[in-house]
């Protein structure tokens, strides 16, 4: 059990949590900041976690649902109030409705996660403070102490897992739920030079092209919210071209952008894409949550052989800006 101390003062309104572990102040930052580690712990053992969002930077937001053995599901989310990148970050964690909103009927708190070097390797001190002692009281009488530290008691498996954390892995994919995917891969380079490669067509022209064979003859990015985008391919022959389009919904440079994609020439449904670039060891954790209308249509983007095209991209993007 990673877990040496749980100090609560109700004249502080606070609790806090140490842990110990032994692996660098890196691999426990970025066991918290990279969605596929920290879903591994968040919740209990009977409540895992599933991160439909998840911001590393102020301003940002994370949502969250854990689901029980009997399928009920408790929501949250995180509004990203501080960050000093391999030493604290600060969030205001609260309950979700299943919109993802505030669920104003239930507290919220701050929630500060301090890490530091050891002798043996680092500690994350989480401390969380409360509005009054009765938010205090009501949260830690529905279990709070006892879900933290069966969460926390799962960390030891997850940073001994090495492999998880090594660039080079290639583009993993994650079934979230019937309508949710996502794809993510450390790419070699830092945030902004990812960030650059998504935006400019020059760069875009030179590694977004799928399995090898292909070409990008048209590329018309869209720059501020609102304007639309227009990608299309071809074959070196010139055969089988094919064309997506869709609009910027959101952009946050160079940790976010959300667009809309629609394949020109059909009668389709629409996905909506979330980009999400995260500092981690090793580079930069480049993920995408897609959203589809439904578990058919996610299904049938999955047999295209999706994540072999996107690793191919990806490789070609890490070795024009690693």
């Amino acid at each position: 059990m990673p877990i040496t101390s749980v100090t609560k003062d109700a004249e502080s309104l606070t609790m806090t949590v140490v842990a110990d572990f032994t692996v660098t102040p890196r691999r426990l930052w970025d066991a918290y900041l990279d969605p596929r580690m920290l879903e591994r712990f968040w919740g209990p053992p009977t409540y895992p976690a599933v991160f439909t969002r998840h911001d590393g930077y102020v301003g940002g937001r994370s949502e969250y649902a854990m689901t029980g053995p009997d399928g009920d599901v408790s929501r949250g989310y995180w509004e990203w109030v501080a960050v000093d990148e391999l030493k604290s970050f600060e969030v205001r964690n609260g309950f979700a409705n299943p919109d993802g909103t505030a669920n104003p009927q239930m507290p919220s708190m701050r929630m500060i996660f301090a890490f530091d070097a050891t002798p043996n390797g680092s500690r994350v001190s989480t401390t969380t403070r409360f509005n009054s002692v009765d938010e205090l009281e009501k949260l830690l009488s529905m279990g709070m102490e006892q879900g933290m530290t069966e969460a926390m008691g799962q960390m030891d498996a997850v940073l001994a897992d090495l492999a998880a954390f090594a660039a080079g892995d290639g583009t993993t994919t994650q079934v979230l739920s019937d309508t949710q995917v996502r794809i993510s891969r450390v790419v070699r380079g830092d945030p902004d030079a990812v960030w650059q490669a998504h935006q400019e067509p020059a760069l875009l022209r030179q590694w977004l092209l799928g399995p090898d064979g292909w070409t990008m003859p048209v590329c018309e990015v869209a720059t501020e919210v609102g304007q639309t985008y227009r990608y299309e391919w071809e074959k070196l022959d010139g055969e089988g071209r094919f064309s997506f389009t869709g609009t910027l919904l959101e952009s946050l440079p160079p940790h976010r952008s959300v667009t809309t994609e629609t394949m020109i020439g059909t009668d389709g449904p629409s996905t909506t894409n979330e980009l999400t670039l995260t500092p981690v060891e090793g580079g930069t954790l480049v993920s995408v949550l897609i959203t589809y209308p439904d578990a058919t249509v996610r299904d049938t983007a999955l047999a295209t052989g999706m994540t072999d095209g996107m690793e191919s991209s990806y490789a070609r993007l890490e070795s024009l800006i690693g």
